[in-house]
């Protein structure tokens, strides 16, 4: 769509059900973030209250029409989505306009590729809306949905803010107050968590206005404002008292691991475990049911319900059913664990099933990830078009988990600690759903040409391998992001790298050409982008950052700043100092300038501006998870990067390149 144009949403699609908006970006820096808010207008163009401001401190409406369903890692970026029920909303809204704002003095201008989507219930896109012209605005409306008559349309609308969330939220009569809260008034305020021991994480920021319905405030009472700022709080570690009398007693658990003998079971009890807890937990089953575009309501969950298919019958390993408003919404789901892959002909009985019986979705659940919205499996796509196929991963399953009970919150504690048993379970290796873990047949053969010289760009294998290897990374962001809490996701530079073919072109001509394959991920505070990659002829990982050098007066000021910070980092950590605008400079690894650091001063030029820190590990050659696996040994890479570099690095406010190009 281009700019101010406007489109009847019912003569797009015939699929019932939730529409699904998606905001999209690439940051070139890595940087930063941007984070989408939604705004429901009535007729005089304001809101009906504060309540009626969906966003980071409040996540969804108290009816559910609106729901923001978070970030999600993909191929070019990341990923904003909001679920809008339209047969939800109240009738005295008129607009629903979809935003998003930067903080910390970002600019849209600086992000690439701004996107707004629009999917049916089916999860099929029906709109795009491309944004060329962002420059200097903090928040931005890219479009909204409003009635006409007895239908509603889509407006393209591309419209920016320099005053940031606040100034946005401001103009639809939102009070706004983007201070800081004292820190009593916040903890006060939070809802109960369990944190895992091992992993604390902050509970939710919550939004300071009075829900809808409440009592205004009395006369001489200080009216509450909507806070803007966000909330970055942490809850201290749990104390416990390990009464175990021997090392080898372990905890009792609620869903245990012991007595699996086979796949089949393995699988049942899988199912059954994700299942009850979806129903139990509504902020996780919420979560879930949102990605298949499912209506908000009441949550019900059933194992191996059998249905008649021809001659026979067919058993589902599991039924979905969301109530809401005298409508029922179903889904059927097949499960797999472990490496055990899901089949074409039984997928379509249950997609023939579900178009007999009305029901809206079947989905799959397995170790495998979908990439670019499509599912890892082929079926008949006459079965498609009553019924949605989608696909889930057990490795988003505990991204979920582990974002709600680590970082988010639930309202309930006893509901913090069945996603914590959920979690548990998941990561137990008898358990089978520990998420992607092999790199498929195609790698020791694809392994073995690289190193023989005779990978050629023919190679189907090859694509096989460049395919898996965007799921591996993809998988690493989902983990990095619920350990952390942070929206770690894939970055892509360049429009064309969308394309999934393009794409996986690129990773293929890499390996013929250089033997490597590699990955930029964007952590936030890392100082830039982290590049990983896999040198499979000299069998080395790199994982590399550049971080801006401190503003310091001296060079070897600037360097002694980074050793001190790195003084218990790997020896081996190699080290490079850049001047600006070079792309190489003095290089050593950190055991030598510990007690020499001179070493990294450059010779043609004083000036230091950014350092280019790597480090190597080994590779790994089976393509499974075990010691010797190449998917461990990435893991282990980045986890080492990570918790041994990136999270030591104190920068600066002012890097040393701002405080350069200022004084010039």
């Amino acid at each position: 769509m281009a700019k101010g144009a406007n489109i009847d949403l019912s003569g797009l699609t015939t699929a019932t059900g939730p529409f699904t908006v998606a905001l999209s970006w690439i940051d070139p820096s890595g940087e930063g973030e941007a984070d989408v808010s939604v705004l429901l207008v009535d007729a005089d163009g304001k809101v009906g209250s504060d309540a009626d401001f969906v966003f980071y401190n409040q996540l969804a409406t108290a009816d559910e029409s609106v729901r923001l369903l978070g970030k999600t890692p993909t191929a070019t970026g990341s990923e904003d989505r909001i679920l809008v029920d339209l047969d939800a909303m109240r009738p005295e809204v008129q607009r629903v306009v979809i935003a998003a704002s930067r903080y910390a003095g970002a600019t849209f201008g600086a992000l690439d590729d701004l996107r707004l989507a629009v999917s049916d219930g089916n999860g099929e896109v029906l709109l795009t809306f491309d944004i060329n012209d962002a420059d200097t605005e903090t928040a931005f409306i890219f479009g909204e949905l409003y009635r006409r008559g007895d239908s509603w349309k889509f407006r393209a609308v591309g419209q920016g803010y320099t005053s940031g969330l606040a100034g946005l939220a401001a103009d639809f009569g939102i009070s706004v107050d983007d201070t800081d809260e004292e820190e009593d008034s916040r903890v006060s305020s939070q809802p109960s968590v369990i944190p895992d021991p091992d992993e604390p994480g902050p509970p939710p920021p919550v939004i300071t206005s009075p829900p809808v319905g409440s009592a205004p405030a009395k006369n001489g009472d200080r009216p509450k404002r909507v806070r803007t700022s966000k909330k970055k709080t942490t809850v201290p570690k749990a104390v416990k008292v390990n009464l175990a009398e021997h090392p080898s007693w372990q905890h009792a658990r609620l869903f245990p691991v012991t007595g699996l003998r086979n796949d089949q079971e393995r699988e049942v009890r899988a199912t059954a475990t994700l299942l009850s807890v979806m129903a139990q937990v509504p902020e996780f089953g919420r979560r879930l049911t949102a990605r298949f575009n499912a209506p908000a309501g009441t949550i019900q969950t059933f194992a191996e319900a059998s249905f008649k298919h021809g001659d026979g019958k067919v058993r589902p390993d599991g039924v979905l059913r969301v109530a809401r408003a005298g409508r029922i919404w179903t889904a059927l789901i097949e499960t797999k664990t472990g490496g055990n892959p899901l089949k074409a002909d039984q997928v379509e009985a249950y997609l023939g099933v579900a178009a007999r019986h009305g029901y809206e979705t079947v989905i799959t659940l397995s170790n495998d990830l979908a990439l670019d919205n499509e599912h890892p499996l082929k079926v008949d796509k006459k079965l498609l078009r009553k019924v949605a196929l989608r696909h889930l991963s057990w490795a988003e399953v505990a991204h979920e988990a582990e974002m709600l009970c680590l970082h988010d919150g639930v309202a309930n504690p006893v509901h913090a600690w069945l996603l914590s048993e959920l979690l548990h379970y998941l990561r137990q290796d008898n358990a089978g759903c520990q998420g992607f873990r092999d790199m498929g047949a195609a790698w020791v053969p694809v392994r073995n040409a690289v190193t023989a010289g005779t990978l050629r760009l023919g190679d189907r294998r090859a694509m096989q391998v460049a395919e898996s290897w965007e799921k591996l990374i993809r998988q690493l962001c989902l983990r990095l992001s619920g350990e952390t809490g942070l929206a770690i996701a894939p970055v892509l530079r360049k429009r064309r790298d969308g394309d999934a073919s393009v794409r996986r072109l690129q990773t293929v001509t890499s390996l013929v050409e250089s033997g490597r394959m590699s990955a930029e991920i964007r952590i936030p505070n890392a100082g830039g982008p982290v590049l990983l990659e896999a040198d499979l002829r000299t069998g080395q990982i790199e994982t590399t950052v550049e971080v801006p050098a401190a503003a310091r007066a001296r060079p070897l000021t600037r360097v002694q700043w980074l050793l001190r910070q790195l003084n218990n980092a790997p020896a081996e950590l190699r080290i490079e100092a850049l001047a600006p605008k070079q792309k190489t400079g003095p290089c050593d690894l950190l055991k030598n300038l510990l007690t020499e650091p001179g070493l990294l001063i450059p010779e043609d030029t004083p000036q230091i501006d950014t350092f280019r820190l790597t480090l190597a590990t080994g590779l790994g050659t089976k393509r499974g998870t075990e010691e010797a696996g190449f998917v461990r040994s990435i893991d282990t890479a980045i986890d080492h990067f990570h918790q041994e570099i990136l999270q030591v690095l104190k920068l600066d406010a002012v890097p040393a390149a701002a405080e350069t190009r200022s004084a010039s």
